[in-house]
């Protein structure tokens, strides 16, 4: 070919860590995201959904407010020369005809293309979209929507295309679907593949589960080996302040194959991912695929929206096409080791605390949360020791240092972040405690021993004093009501007097603010009901909580090799 008739085009796909309704930051990273696209060179960029206020609105959606500062955000990003010579797909909701729509606006020097809303609203397992949102009720139909006046007074613009369509560049085409609808049967991906449309992209707003990313990727690569095509995920990333954790992992597909891909699990709060790609390969692979060519040539085509703009790269010859490369998954430790360890460290910096304190009993479970905990820690100085300016700062506000204190180590930090204590009885073993300390020294973590026979004996000597009566273990001839109440004492007491020490710690070491308590009870227990009411599983913040027995066990054992605390595998839990 011809270099004037090749079709080589640089696109980008990104994977924010958005807040809540923390329009000022999310807005900032967009548009540090848009930047870092144009630095590399792309065409075409695409964000997470939801982007503007941040996918975990919940009921705020509701309110009018929030759809304001969205468009409010919209117009100071179109107000600058961020979207100059770049194509951006921003996701946001949008109000039309009295209705709300979770909805990708696309935006080109300082206009508006077209909004497109969502077609299949996700509405199971985690999600509850269609409180919030309607489906758009009409395929393939376009209708017009009036901007409000603080985008037209800087767009010019009255009215935009909104509804279900592709664009169609001078030199290419570009259509797109949202989330959930690669998940569903009859995918948008589908329709935009036999209508020609040659890129396709998803900004999304995903959960982590164990072992969901191989369903994902699996899903985009049979999209595009079926139908042909480019096909880019964005995704956020991080805690967005619920209990969910968004794990990123933006990727780009060609054809079946991947040749792009970013992280599922980090502390950098914006990563953007390019492919160079070039568009008549998608030709090609689909006109060899004569059943599609038929499918193709029958079915009612996208609506289009005509753009006077290049999306290829003016030098074809100067840009090397990406090449397909090996999906990188992690083992489930792995997962456990760094989904709740990011959740954590999110959930950390944007909460106030000053760290965390755990009670750590030396078994499974509570093991299981200090290495999560000691994983955090050496991801966020990885991270700062990396040149991750963000990083190092929250370390420094959070730990209380210096601004000029160098990167600490992960063990240092932790001495700063987490408090471990054994609260132990008469009845606790010597095996127990010394497990607890030798864990909380390979983690770093300032370790208290405390005894709580004291308090216990006091809480039963009231009892006394008001009933008259003495309550007795079971193998002190007590009955099987007197033996559960003992027992509930020390549990309860346990929670008491962790959050006590989570209270006052940071006072009695001379720093600000608090600490969140830690829970550690697993799955397997909240399902089960396997648990003291108001006892140590009465925490801010459970970790573990949505992590089985099983996977926990296979977690510790991988940690003792891997995150360098062997404690972990003293014991066969």
């Amino acid at each position: 070919r011809w270099p004037s008739s090749m079709r080589v085009t640089i696109l980008a796909t990104c994977a924010l860590n958005q807040w809540a309704l923390d329009f000022e930051g999310n807005l900032a990273r967009v548009k540090e995201s848009i930047a870092q696209a144009k630095a590399k060179g792309a065409r075409y960029r695409v964000g997470p959904e939801l982007e503007l206020p941040g996918y975990g609105c919940e009921d705020h959606f509701l309110e009018l407010d929030t759809i304001e500062h969205s468009w409010e955000c919209l117009s100071q990003l179109l107000a600058g020369d961020d979207t100059d010579d770049i194509v951006c797909d921003i996701g946001m909701p949008v109000i039309h005809g009295g209705v709300r729509y979770n909805c990708r606006v696309f935006v080109l020097n300082r206009e508006i293309l077209l909004i497109r809303p969502k077609l299949c609203l996700a509405n199971d397992g985690n999600y509850r979209e269609t409180r919030w949102f309607t489906a758009w009720q009409h395929p393939k139909k376009v209708e017009k929507f009036r901007l409000p006046l603080l985008v037209s007074d800087v767009t010019n613009q009255t009215h935009v295309p909104f509804g279900d369509a592709a664009l169609e560049f001078i030199d290419g085409s570009l259509g797109s679907e949202t989330c959930e609808e690669l998940f569903t049967p009859n995918a948008p991906h589908i329709q935009l593949a036999l209508s020609g449309v040659e890129v396709i992209s998803n900004g999304s707003g995903s959960h982590h589960q164990l072992r969901k990313l191989n369903q994902r990727v699996e899903l985009i690569q049979s999209a595009t080996a079926k139908g042909g095509g480019v096909y880019l995920y964005a995704n956020q990333r991080g805690c967005d302040g619920g209990r969910m954790y968004y794990d990123g992992c933006a990727c780009i597909a060609v054809n079946g194959e991947i040749v792009a891909q970013g992280e599922q699990f980090a502390v950098q709060e914006v990563e953007v991912v390019t492919a160079t790609v070039d568009l008549d390969t998608v030709v090609g692979f689909r006109g060899a695929f004569q059943s599609m060519s038929v499918q193709a040539a029958a079915s009612e085509k996208q609506p289009l929206i005509e753009v006077g703009f290049l999306l290829c790269v003016p030098d074809p010859l100067g840009a090397a096409v990406s090449k397909p490369m090996s999906v990188r998954y992690h083992t489930p430790e792995e997962e456990i080791a760094m989904g709740p360890a990011c959740w954590l460290w999110d959930y950390l910096r944007r909460s106030g605390a000053s760290g965390y304190l755990l009670p750590l009993s030396g078994g499974a479970d509570s093991s299981s949360t200090a290495a999560l905990v000691g994983s955090m820690c050496q991801l966020a100085t990885k991270a700062a020791a990396a040149g991750d300016e963000c990083a190092l700062a929250d370390i420094r506000r959070i730990a209380q240092l210096d601004d000029n204190a160098p990167v600490p180590s992960a063990k240092e930090f932790a001495a700063r972040v987490l408090t471990t204590v054994y609260l132990g009885s008469e009845n606790s073993s010597n095996e127990t405690r010394s497990r607890s300390k030798a864990l909380a020294d390979e983690v770093g973590s300032s370790h208290l021993d405390v005894k709580i026979d004291t308090v216990v004996a006091a809480i039963i000597a009231f009892f006394v004093a008001i009933t008259r009566r003495t309550p007795k273990f079971k193998v002190d001839g007590g009955s099987n009501v007197e033996n559960l109440a003992l027992q509930n004492i020390q549990a309860r007491v346990r929670m008491i007097l962790s959050f006590v020490l989570a209270q006052l710690m940071p006072w009695v070491n001379g720093r600000n603010g608090f600490f969140l308590v830690l829970g550690s009870a697993n799955v397997d227990e909240g399902l089960r009901g396997y648990m003291t009411k108001y006892d140590c599983s009465s925490a801010d913040i459970n970790p573990i909580g949505g992590i089985s027995k099983a996977d926990l066990r296979s977690f510790l054992r991988w940690g003792a090799q891997n995150l360098g605390f062997p404690t972990l595998a003293r014991k066969t839990w």
